[in-house]
């Protein structure tokens, strides 16, 4: 069946009307239902004359009926993606010096669940959101989230989900987080323009567990407190440090062997050690060295920071003994 742009068309599973806004290639284009544009395959759409003419004549007599002809089977239609919900992103081009490139992708949540499903949705870069949305989503459909540039997808924002099950409260709420690697999202790009499907997806949740397969909650025993007041004892017999260097070489003797993920852990051990040790002592103030590099140590040092409420406030600014290599730390009094 041929469509054209702006083309009259309605959805053969729900009936809702809309007309044609691009052409994708030779299976789907794109269509807008109700103010929302979307990609559907052709064969899930239909030319609405049928249905129009249908309507027209519904209060008019019926024929009095033939002789039954036996049914024909409906043929069952193979599905487009395995049980599961989905975040899809369908990369929109553009034209520039005979080349075509990726101006914006467009994020879709797919449900192909036999149940209805309400999700929180939440696109974030670094701490900023970037576009948040909360509703449900019917069985066996899907809804248009929004439109991200290529540059910011670059910048591997976190697409944050949460899913409960609609219809059935026994089955366990579920969420996690999903995060493209620059490189992962050339490769679905140039699969796209070799002639590849229009769009990728990700798996998010293949079907919700129920709560009867969550491990048991471990046996309550009572604490036995002693019977006479004991002293509080500092969490450790280290002194407080004003100047704490959490690069890797001055805190272990030797980083042979170590992975990435294992230097990240000792440095924050040693943060949160040594910021108990403040907290205890009363310290007004503290600095952290993390250095400059990719940024990932003072990442995590801030979101630590962030988490300890009894820091009153942290700057990393610009100083001539650090440069950007430091924060500096103000502890509540």
């Amino acid at each position: 069946m041929k469509f054209s742009i702006g083309d009259n068309i309605v959805l053969k599973k729900t009936g809702e009307e809309g007309h044609v806004v691009a052409m994708i290639d030779k299976l789907m284009i794109e269509v807008a239902v109700n103010g929302t544009s979307f990609p559907v395959y052709i064969e899930d759409v239909d030319h609405p004359y049928l249905k129009w003419f249908t309507k027209k004549n519904a209060n008019k007599k019926k024929a009095s009926p033939a002789e039954q002809l036996p049914v024909e089977k409906v043929a069952l239609r193979q599905a487009r993606l395995a049980r599961g919900i989905y975040l899809s992103f369908m990369p929109e081009f553009k034209t520039v010096e005979m080349e075509d490139i990726v101006s914006h992708v467009k994020v879709f949540l797919l449900n192909e669940l036999p149940t209805d499903v309400r999700f929180t949705y939440d696109a974030k870069l670094v701490e900023d959101s970037l576009f948040r949305h909360e509703g449900k989503i019917h069985a066996f459909s899907n809804i248009y989230l929004h439109s991200i540039d290529y540059e910011t997808m670059n910048d591997q924002p976190r697409f944050n989900w949460e899913l409960e099950d609609a219809g059935n409260t026994n089955n366990i709420a579920e969420k996690g987080v999903i995060r493209i690697k620059p490189a992962k999202l050339f490769g679905y790009v140039s699969t796209i323009l070799s002639g590849g499907d229009p769009s990728f997806s990700s798996l998010l949740l293949e079907s919700f567990r129920d709560k009867s397969e969550l491990p048991p909650e471990p046996e309550f025993k009572p604490v036995i407190r002693p019977s006479k007041i004991q002293s509080v004892k500092s969490p450790s017999t280290d002194t407080p440090k004003y100047e704490l260097d959490l690069h890797i070489e001055q805190l272990v003797s030797s980083k042979k062997g170590l992975t990435n993920a294992e230097i990240i852990k000792i440095q924050l051990e040693t943060l949160q050690k040594y910021l108990q040790l403040a907290i205890v002592h009363r310290q007004e103030h503290m600095v952290v060295i993390h250095g400059l590099g990719k940024g990932k140590l003072r990442e995590e040092v801030h979101a630590v920071l962030k988490a300890t409420p009894e820091i009153s406030r942290f700057k990393n600014e610009w100083s001539g003994k650090y440069g950007f290599g430091a924060t500096e730390i103000t502890f509540r009094r």
